[in-house]
């Protein structure tokens, strides 16, 4: 019998940089941070590291609403952070999980801006729009207080 593949043997240690850990005291956690202290995990045993969303954001979401799925947000380092970050890790035998969500994109990334452009637009397709009710307000608003609602510019 085969050994079960990596994700189903061993531990997977979630990281919310954001509050992990500060390496410029700036009080906000970051790559560096996380570099700092991966010796604590070697320790536990971890097989990998899974980052929550380290990607440029306008982070209403916390920074599940990606604007760039390929850069890192400058708030937690930069992408020469996390390779450093990578290797660092795979030196001490743990993987590296970033959380990629490709269908929860920010209204600040090229794709929602394209989809949002037009109705003719290529990308209009990637996300669900509806028309409101004649003078009526955003379909499906959320409740008051309760996220942000879109709405298509008039020009579209």
């Amino acid at each position: 019998m085969s050994q079960p593949a990596w994700w189903q043997r061993g531990a997977i240690y979630q990281i919310y940089p954001r509050s992990f850990a500060d390496s410029d005291g700036d009080g906000v956690g970051d790559l560096r941070g996380i570099g700092a202290h991966l010796h604590h995990l070697s320790a536990l045993g971890v097989e990998a590291a899974w980052l929550s969303p380290i990607y440029p954001s306008p982070m209403v979401d916390f920074g599940h609403d990606v604007a760039d799925y390929c850069d890192v947000d400058p708030v937690f380092g930069s992408l020469e952070d996390l390779d450093r970050l990578t290797e660092d890790c795979h030196a001490r035998g743990i993987k590296v999980v970033l959380d990629w969500v490709p269908n929860h994109t920010s209204d600040h990334h090229p794709w929602f801006v394209a989809s949002r452009s037009s109705r003719d637009d290529p990308k209009r397709d990637w996300y669900v729009w509806r028309d409101s009710a004649p003078g009526g307000p955003p379909p499906d608003p959320p409740p008051a207080g309760e996220g942000v609602t879109l709405t298509r510019p008039k020009t579209a």
